[in-house]
């Protein structure tokens, strides 16, 4: 594990034990979702690093070879770079490592997504919005301890309704307590998703 904090991040200290690690779409930055993590969880601390892949000068979290087609290699290699840098700061901020929940959009839920297949140690749960199958592992990791609230968009131009499934059913078949929620959206988010995820985040169980 990498000792050094190796992405370019802002952290928000918070008073309870939770933090969310908050995972921006394509073109964001570390600061697009502070806004959405605290509105979810007001007292949870805010973890936000910022994607180390520039596509067309913009940030992402991996590489796609298209739209809809990713590059599995640089994906688990990010995943993994991503699931270090968590646990090195956890350290470094004194944070629970087990309190740890993804808050992710578009190709920030991917990653998420991605983690919790290649090193489900580091979520205890994961909020995942407009998120697609990033990758099918070689086995399925042992998620039966982990919660996941997925948000679609049933008029998304970019994930079809049969996409978001079949990351339903692989969580799933990993053990995973999956909620899935079809909102009258398209990619972007709406207000009654985020206070239907936030809802939910409070209901956690700690």
């Amino acid at each position: 594990m990498r000792p050094q904090l190796d992405f370019i991040h802002e952290f928000v200290p918070g008073p309870s034990e939770r933090t969310l690690l908050l995972l921006h779409g394509t073109g964001g930055n570390e600061r697009d979702l502070i806004p959405l993590g605290r509105e979810l969880d007001s007292s949870a601390a805010l973890l936000s690093p910022r994607g180390r892949v520039l596509e067309d000068g913009i940030p992402r979290f991996f590489r796609r070879l298209a739209e809809d087609m990713f590059d599995l290699e640089d994906l688990k290699k990010r995943t993994n770079e991503l699931a270090d840098f968590v646990a090195a700061a956890t350290k470094h901020y004194k944070l629970a490592a087990d309190q740890v929940v993804a808050i992710g959009y578009s190709n920030g839920a991917n990653i998420a997504a991605s983690m919790l297949l290649l090193r489900p140690e580091i979520l205890r749960a994961a909020i995942l919005f407009r998120a697609m199958v990033p990758l099918v592992p070689d086995s399925l990791p042992d998620l039966s301890s982990v919660r996941v609230w997925i948000g679609a968009g049933n008029q998304d131009p970019i994930i079809p309704t049969s996409e978001t499934q079949r990351l339903v059913e692989h969580l799933r078949s990993a053990g995973a307590d999956v909620t899935i929620r079809f909102f009258n959206a398209g990619h972007g988010l709406t207000n009654s998703e985020v206070e239907a995820a936030g809802q939910w985040l409070k209901h956690l169980t700690s």
